[in-house]
């Protein structure tokens, strides 16, 4: 998962009972530790606020902040969300 003290650029949000989170955390798992990546996983239900934008889309995948896939999690997408330089994230959406 991720380092002590160093704050994750992945935070894939899972609940119980999710059948879909199982698959999702092993995607993550494998593509962030080929990469070097820090992810962790947090339960969509402890944020309130998170919990009323993705209560359906479970898992959610959030890489720098930012949504890059739900439901089914593929490599090549977390893959391409985690080669992103951190420092794109501070450039405006187009």
């Amino acid at each position: 998962m991720s380092d002590v003290g160093q704050r994750p650029r992945a935070v894939l949000l899972t609940r119980s009972g999710c059948h879909l989170c199982g698959p999702a955390r092993e995607v993550v798992a494998a593509v962030a530790g080929e990469l070097g990546e820090s992810w962790e996983e947090q339960d969509l239900d402890a944020h309130p606020d998170l919990r009323e934008r993705y209560r359906t889309l479970v898992p959610v995948l959030l890489v720098d902040g930012r949504e890059v896939g739900h439901w089914r999690l593929e490599p090549v997408q977390v893959r391409r969300a985690l080669r992103r330089p951190w420092w794109r994230r501070l450039l405006p959406r187009r």
